[in-house]
């Protein structure tokens, strides 16, 4: 679709209206803005009652030993000694140590939001979000980002290293912010392959993408969710899902530059968008969940901070009735 919202802002409804132009000094400013709304707003809702963005105890879990004179015996892994029948104990990783990583999608269909935000911009507050609520404590938190290369290779890919710090998150969310669009679509299952390699200790892993691309990200998405603990942030923008009825409107593929004219006024045609709109996101949100990652969809026209703290919020009580996600 043809892109929209030239007011660029990095946060719906009550997240601020953040612009995050490609421009260096008004893209420090945004996201100075961005990390007082997470701190002061987001931070501050999800302490206390809520464990963290993902459902979990405090600290993670490690891997097994035999059981030693003088161990706590709640920790105990019943399975592991009913296999081996002999008694060992879980050990855990101080929260500390907890390691981070983004994939971040960033191709040309991104640069699209006809409400108060672009897919991007909504990107990268998410990106903000997870960063400055998983940064503390000595947490590190690293990223990988995907754009387009307009030339038909699969896009170009840049690894940022994880590093400590709300001084280098705030740096790696720079990078992210000022990564130029180009066309074309980036390979979101190569993408997701990145944070496979090199295997990495148990931690957390983002992707956060419109998941508009072509098969072949679900088994990488699978590979990764054996490891970590995977949440997928699904960026959506309203005119995605239905048409509105304006006549004759120009619709532009942002990553191929093909123009097409549709008669939005016929019913017929808009009944046909929504349902295959429907059929889209629904086998998106059912490979996400044979993946085994968490699924938050966050909207250009809705309150990004609201929806993340209701996710929270779900995974919470579906942690403390014993469900899945």
């Amino acid at each position: 679709m043809r892109r929209g919202a030239p007011d660029r802002a990095a946060g719906g409804g009550g997240g601020g209206g953040t612009h995050l132009p490609l421009d260096s000094a008004r893209a420090d400013v945004a996201l100075n803005k961005l990390q007082l709304l997470v701190t002061r707003k987001l931070d501050g809702l999800l302490q206390g009652d809520y464990l963290g963005l993902l459902s979990g105890p405090g600290s993670e879990a490690g891997e097994s030993r035999e059981y030693r004179p003088g161990d706590d015996v709640r920790r105990m892994d019943w399975p592991v000694t009913a296999r081996t029948t002999v008694p060992h104990i879980r050990q855990t990783i101080a929260d500390r140590e907890l390691e981070t990583w983004l994939a971040v999608d960033l191709s040309a269909s991104l640069d699209f939001g006809t409400a108060s935000c672009l897919k991007r911009d909504l990107a990268v507050a998410a990106a903000a979000a997870m960063a400055h609520l998983t940064v503390r404590g000595g947490n590190r938190i690293g990223a990988v980002v995907g754009t387009g290369s307009g030339n038909g290779d699969g896009g170009t890919i840049i690894r940022l290293p994880a590093r400590p710090t709300r001084k280098e998150a705030q740096g790696l969310l720079r990078t992210i912010a000022l990564t130029p669009s180009r066309p074309g679509r980036a390979d979101l299952g190569a993408l997701v392959d990145k944070l496979n390699r090199p295997p990495r200790r148990r931690g957390t892993a983002v992707v956060i993408s419109d998941f508009l691309a072509p098969d072949g990200w679900q088994r990488p998405l699978r590979k990764l969710a054996v490891r970590h603990d995977v949440l997928a942030v699904e960026v959506v923008d309203p005119r995605e899902l239905e048409l509105p009825d304006v006549g004759v409107l120009e619709l532009v593929d942002p990553e191929s530059g093909f123009a097409h004219e549709v008669q939005t006024s016929d019913p017929a045609l808009r009944a046909r968008y929504a349902e295959a709109a429907l059929e889209q996101r629904t086998a998106v949100a059912k490979a996400l969940r044979h993946a085994g990652a968490a699924h938050l969809r966050l909207r250009t026209d809705s309150d990004w901070l609201l929806d993340i703290v209701r996710f929270v919020a779900a995974q919470r009580h579906a942690r403390t009735r014993g469900t899945t996600r």
